[in-house]
């Protein structure tokens, strides 16, 4: 096996534990209790720098929305590629969560997305809601939606209001 091979067997070898093991509470959770595991391994994949990590924990057909820029991307490879595209455009990328709230299959996390827009004079810190919808099981994401303020992150960093990112 080449050493890509072994990397991407790691990456899916972690999700499959996540599910296993995923027997966290299914009922409402708020700030004092720990986060659901599928919330923690969604954070560490934004926090981390290996795209398939992100990828790994939805569904075959899991699609996920960033509400604030509207675009969607469906199944494992687009959305490893996402995470891949922000990582080339925002130096530090981070996800804090704050908070989370579970209610049968869907999770709300209350988080503070930061990083460093590349060439940007200024970092930026916002808040952020995203909402996970998971498989039957709890362990699989089959919906993620990110909703935070575009203008406040532009902002924040020192951009102009029409500022985009570069193509490529």
């Amino acid at each position: 096996m080449t050493s890509r091979q072994l990397r991407t067997v790691g990456v899916l070898t972690a999700a499959a534990a996540l599910c296993a093991t995923a027997s966290t509470a299914h009922a409402a959770q708020d700030t004092g209790r720990p986060a659901p595991r599928i919330v923690t391994a969604w954070a560490d994949a934004w926090n981390g720098t290996d795209p398939r990590a992100l990828g790994a924990l939805f569904t075959a057909d899991g699609t996920y929305t960033d509400e604030a820029v509207a675009v969607t991307f469906r199944g494992r490879k687009e959305i490893s590629g996402w995470k891949a595209r922000a990582d080339s455009l925002i130096d530090n990328v981070h996800v804090t969560v704050r908070t989370t709230r579970v209610e049968g299959h869907r999770v709300t996390v209350r988080a503070v997305y930061s990083g460093h827009l590349k060439g940007a004079p200024k970092p930026f810190a916002v808040p952020m809601t995203t909402v996970l919808d998971l498989d039957r099981n709890r362990c699989r994401i089959t919906s993620d939606k990110d909703h935070y303020s575009l203008a406040t992150v532009l902002s924040q960093s020192g951009l102009p209001a029409d500022w985009a990112p570069p193509v490529g």
